[in-house]
């Protein structure tokens, strides 16, 4: 391995790894989906990973979404460093609502980049490409040492742009649908694959969270996905990778019971009858392209307040609403959440377990959701698994973050050769 001294990144000094390090991010997996696949016998190698390595809980930054969180990991900072505090934003300077997964957004270098510097051999498989040019940012792949790419886009890689040519075709599996749980599975056989031939001293594996939208733990597609999963983790296991195994986010149903629509509170409504139609704005971190999965309704919101509005009035106000967990000002939530206080807006909202927030009833199209909503976004997805496949010494949450997944990655890779 050609990295033999620490690498810094963002402040932090990662141990040198004398075997591959690899962090997993199960996007959206509640804990509860790991316990009964465990339970009915599904995840031989992760129970055996529980009971030999490391076993912990850990908790995810808010809002809890997947591109602050994919983001911390890469980073191992929380978002008011790197500055990705959500899958969309409000620019109040244009005017204009964006999506924040372009390379400009970030603030920060990635870990990955940092091995990179270091003369480290780098490799990353997402399933979606809206994070693949934010985790690739400072990589080469002119030199044989990096390579990333997204399942979602793996018959289009090419070696200048991901460091490998066609991705489909190299590893024998054709492009799957963004819409399955094969864009998944693409990401772990690859990532078999690239340990393999390529033997990274760094690699991440980052899924997508289709499955655990569409399922909860206790039904077929859920528990199918983690046999799955497990097979290739067994796999990773066996070639001797020191695995840190974590998530996102969590997932909540949120959905009435009785009638299964889906459990949501307006919010640019209840602004509009308060403040008058448009004068407060409501933007959803949560929203991004892939509207089958959520129908762009989550359970944390950020709004920008009027000028002359009294905020104090307003957050008392909202924190009388039942469907409300937590509501902060700017300067609270900048503190509690560590987020950038020029991307969010006057106060945030967190809504309740089973509830998400929207911005006006006519403009969520919730036709294209075949199944009850299941979402995240609030406190109540923040506790994620932890669990590596080494014995070392770690905390709990909400000590343990899960943007420490490379720290504890490398650290378990510094502890032995690979094995033989």
């Amino acid at each position: 391995m050609p990295v033999t001294t620490p690498v810094v990144a963002n402040d932090r000094t990662y141990p040198a790894p004398k075997t591959c390090a690899i962090a997993i991010c199960l996007d959206g997996c509640e804990p509860e989906y790991l316990e009964v696949a465990i339970a009915e016998g599904l995840m031989p190698n992760l129970k055996r990973i529980r009971e030999t390595g490391t076993d912990r809980l850990a908790h995810s930054v808010i809002p809890s979404f997947t591109n602050p969180n994919n983001l911390s990991i890469a980073t191992g900072r929380p978002p008011s460093v790197h500055g990705i505090c959500g899958n969309f934003l409000f620019d109040p300077d244009t005017g204009e609502e964006v999506m924040m997964n372009d390379v400009r957004f970030l603030r920060a270098p990635t870990i990955f980049s940092k091995f990179y510097e270091a003369g480290a051999t780098v490799a990353m498989v997402t399933a979606k490409d809206k994070l693949r040019a934010l985790l690739g940012a400072g990589l080469k792949f002119d030199e044989g040492r990096a390579v990333a790419f997204s399942a979602e886009r793996s018959g289009e890689t090419t070696k200048a742009e991901h460091g490998i040519d066609n991705a489909s075709d190299w590893l024998g599996m054709p492009v799957p649908e963004v819409y399955s749980a094969e864009l998944s599975e693409f990401v772990f056989a690859a990532g078999v694959k690239l340990l393999k031939e390529m033997n990274p001293d760094v690699m991440y594996l980052s899924t997508t969270d289709y499955v655990q939208h569409k399922f909860a733990p206790e039904e077929q597609g859920a528990k199918d996905f983690y046999a799955m999963f497990d097979r290739y983790l067994g796999e990773l296991d066996a070639l001797g990778a020191a695995i840190v195994t974590t998530a996102d986010h969590g997932m909540k149903a949120k959905h009435d019971v009785t009638t299964k629509e889906p459990s949501v509170i307006y919010m640019q409504d209840v602004f509009d009858e308060w403040l008058g139609e448009a004068a407060a704005r409501v933007i959803l971190p949560i929203t991004d392209p892939y509207v089958v999965h959520h129908g762009a309704l989550g359970a944390f919101a950020t709004a920008y307040l009027p000028d002359g509005a009294d905020r104090a009035d307003i957050i008392a106000r909202i924190k009388k609403l039942p469907e409300m967990l937590e509501v902060l000002s700017k300067e609270e939530a900048v503190a509690k959440y560590e987020l950038p206080a020029d991307r969010i807006g006057d106060l945030t909202m967190v809504s309740t377990e089973n509830m998400t927030i929207g911005t006006s009833e006519h403009r969520h199209d919730l036709a294209a959701l075949g199944e009850p909503l299941r979402s995240h976004g609030g406190l109540t997805e923040q506790e994620v698994p932890f669990i590596v496949n080494r014995v070392i010494e770690l905390p709990n949450a909400p000590t343990l973050r899960n943007f420490d997944a490379f720290f504890y990655a490398t650290t378990a890779a510094a502890l032995e050769e690979v094995p033989a």
